[in-house]
């Protein structure tokens, strides 16, 4: 007697569906990093140019080139206000697709379970055969030498 679980197919697919929800969640992962990235580059950047702006006041720098640094760094800002709100969304992505994740992942531990459960009783009910006709052999025997 060969063992067949009969949500198999069932399991099968809830496996699929939760390696596709781990790979659109580490999509996720990437997207937030790569932008968290570029927005720790453009604070750095910033910082430098301030550092740069005060080392150069110090010493005198004329009223043009304050102006061009004021409206680089203006810019700078609005970038970094951008994304700032692109990691947050991403973060906010990430944080969805990592619940997703986590109800696949439960739904899937539910079918192994019953799963285990379940062969659990079919060897349990091969044990028990096993042991009436060992029992009926064990009978017959008796039963044969009593002849």
């Amino acid at each position: 007697m060969q063992y067949q679980f009969k949500f198999n197919k069932i399991l099968k697919i809830k496996e699929r569906e939760k390696d596709q929800a781990f790979d659109v969640y580490n999509q996720a992962v990437i997207r937030f990093e790569e932008t968290a990235k570029k927005l720790y580059d453009l604070l750095k950047k910033k910082e430098d140019l301030e550092e740069y702006q005060q080392s150069r006041l110090a010493e005198g720098l004329p009223v043009q080139e304050i102006r061009h640094h004021q409206h680089f760094v203006s810019s700078l800002e609005k970038t970094i206000d951008h994304y700032q709100k692109m990691v947050a969304n991403a973060r906010t992505q990430m944080n969805f697709q990592q619940e997703k994740l986590m109800e696949k992942n439960i739904e899937v531990k539910k079918y192994e379970k019953m799963q285990e459960k379940d062969l659990t009783g079919f060897l349990e009910s091969i044990k028990q055969a096993e042991g009436r006709q060992m029992d009926d052999i064990s009978i017959q025997l008796y039963m044969n030498r009593g002849n």
